[in-house]
């Protein structure tokens, strides 16, 4: 029998498109060592015992400053992506969306962000997070589910 301990581990991420209409908000990262000066979405880890959809309602009152109630939460992508920064590991990302907030998104953490701005889905500029980027082109398909950055391992 394999003890859980044996057992491999993800780090668990989750992302959260605040969507108005056709736009969605992105923020640049700055200062953070991990793709700085490029855009991505309100997002972070899950914490040890915390379900998904409460860790996507911290990390966007963390990050933008708004209260989401998680059953305004839908999922609508989850990726599994291999990432060699800061070491090699593999992650489970889970996507979530709402056009349903209390507050008006402002940067929560300038430390860490440089820029909010709303972008159409259509537009979206060139600089975003390499994931990112790969979820929205992956939505725009309506998939749910793809893996990213395995085949560069290979």
């Amino acid at each position: 029998m394999v003890k859980f301990e044996d057992r491999y581990r993800f780090i668990g991420s989750v992302y959260v498109l605040l969507r108005d209409s056709s736009k969605v908000l992105l923020l640049r990262r700055a200062n953070t060592g991990y793709h700085d000066g490029e855009y991505s979405l309100p997002a972070g880890h899950m914490d040890g015992g915390e379900p998904a959809a409460l860790a996507a309602v911290r990390e966007a009152k963390e990050e933008v400053g708004v209260n989401i109630d998680p059953k305004d939460l839908d999922i609508v992508h989850t990726l599994h992506r291999y990432s060699d920064q800061p070491e090699p590991h593999e992650r489970i990302d889970l996507f979530f969306e709402t056009d349903t907030w209390k507050g008006e998104p402002t940067n929560a953490e300038p430390d860490k962000c440089d820029e909010l701005k709303w972008v159409a889905i259509g537009n979206l500029p060139e600089n975003m997070v390499p994931e990112v980027e790969h979820m929205f082109r992956e939505m725009a398909r309506r998939s749910m589910y793809s893996d990213f950055n395995f085949i560069a391992r290979q």
